[in-house]
C-alpha cells in the first residue's frame, strides 16, 4: 500500500485559496523585500500596494527564493504526518528556488520521500502541473510515479502572457533600455511564452489592450490540441471586471475547457511584469 501524497509548490503558482483548498495543495511563500519591510509573497502584500509604491518613489520590491532551511522546516512536518511529497517549483531558469528544494530534500531523505519537480514554468503554467498532480494523486498514483508524469508534462504547458508595458521589465532587469524605449514609443505590446525554461519575446501586438488581448488569445488558442480539463487567464492586475468577463467567454467560445479560472498574479510575478498583464494558459494534448 503506497504513503499518501502530498502536492506542494512555492507560491509563484499563482493559485487562489479556494483552488488550494480545492484540490489540496500547499504551498510556500517567496520573499518579497519593500524598502526595509520583508513580507512573504502569501497576498499580505498586494500587486495593487506595490504599483502605488512604484508610481510614488520609482523602485521595485525585490524578491528572494525559498532557503533551503526554509524549504526543510516545511517540508519536515508533512514528511511527520506520514505523506511522501510531491513538490513543484517555478523554473530553474528564473529562480534558484527549485535547486534549493533539492538541498532541502537531499536533507530530508531519512525522513521520507520528497520528489521535486522543476515545472520550467512561471505562474499558472506550473499550476496546472499541481491541479494533474492531485488529480493523479487523487486517483490512488504513488509519488513517484506522479513527479514522473508531472515532468513528462511540464513541456507541454502553454504558458504565455502579453504585457502593456515593458517597463517593469526594465526596471527588474529583465530587458535592456533599449528595447524597452523602442517598444514603448512604437506604442507595442510584446507577447512573452516559456521556452525551455525561459521567458522569450514570441510577438508584438499594437492597439488597445482590449483589442490585443482578444487577437492574443485567439492566436494562442488557434489550431491547439487542448487538455480540456482546465485553463486559466491570469493576470497581474488593473484589468477590469467587465473585460476578464468577456475573455472567459472569449476562451469557452474557442477551446472546449470544462473550466477557466481566473486568477490574479501575485507579486513575485506581478513586480516583473507590471499592470494589465493578462495570459492564458493551459495544457496541450502531448504528441502521440
Amino acid at each position: 500500500m503506497p504513503r499518501p501524497v502530498c502536492i506542494t509548490y512555492d507560491s509563484t503558482c499563482d493559485l487562489t485559496p479556494q483552488l488550494l483548498e480545492r484540490f489540496q495543495i500547499r504551498t510556500i511563500p517567496l520573499t518579497i523585500q519593500s524598502g526595509e519591510r520583508v513580507f512573504p509573497d502569501d497576498g499580505q502584500y498586494t500587486s495593487a500596494e506595490l504599483y502605488a509604491e512604484y508610481r510614488r518613489n520609482g523602485t521595485l520590491p525585490k524578491t528572494a527564493a525559498v532557503s533551503p532551511e526554509d524549504f526543510k522546516a516545511f517540508f519536515a512536518p508533512i514528511l511527520a504526518e506520514g505523506y511522501d511529497i510531491v513538490h513543484i517549483d517555478i523554473s530553474s531558469e528564473l529562480s534558484c528556488t527549485c535547486q534549493n528544494a533539492v538541498l532541502a530534500a537531499q536533507e530530508l531523505a531519512e525522513q521520507g520521500q520528497i520528489h521535486v519537480v522543476d515545472s520550467r514554468q512561471l505562474s499558472t503554467g506550473g499550476g496546472l502541473l499541481a491541479l494533474r498532480g492531485a488529480k493523479l494523486r487523487d486517483g490512488g498514483m504513488a509519488a513517484a510515479d506522479i513527479a514522473a508524469e508531472l515532468r513528462r508534462l511540464a513541456p507541454h504547458s502553454d504558458t504565455s502572457f502579453v504585457l502593456d508595458t515593458l517597463e517593469y521589465m526594465w526596471k527588474g532587469g529583465r530587458c535592456s533600455g533599449v528595447a524597452a524605449l523602442g517598444a514603448n514609443m512604437l506604442k507595442l505590446k510584446p507577447c512573452l511564452e516559456m521556452r525551455e525554461g525561459k521567458l522569450v519575446v514570441c510577438k508584438k501586438y499594437r492597439g488597445s489592450m482590449d483589442k490585443v488581448y482578444r487577437q492574443y488569445i485567439a492566436e494562442r488558442l488557434a489550431g491547439k490540441a487542448v487538455v480540456a480539463d482546465h485553463a486559466f487567464i491570469t493576470h497581474s492586475g488593473e484589468v477590469p471586471e467587465e473585460t476578464l468577463s468577456q475573455l472567459t467567454a472569449l476562451v469557452r467560445e474557442l477551446a472546449p475547457f470544462e473550466e477557466v479560472f481566473v486568477t490574479q498574479a501575485g507579486c513575485t510575478v506581478s513586480s516583473h511584469c507590471g499592470p494589465g498583464t493578462l495570459g492564458v494558459l493551459f495544457l496541450r494534448q502531448p504528441e502521440q
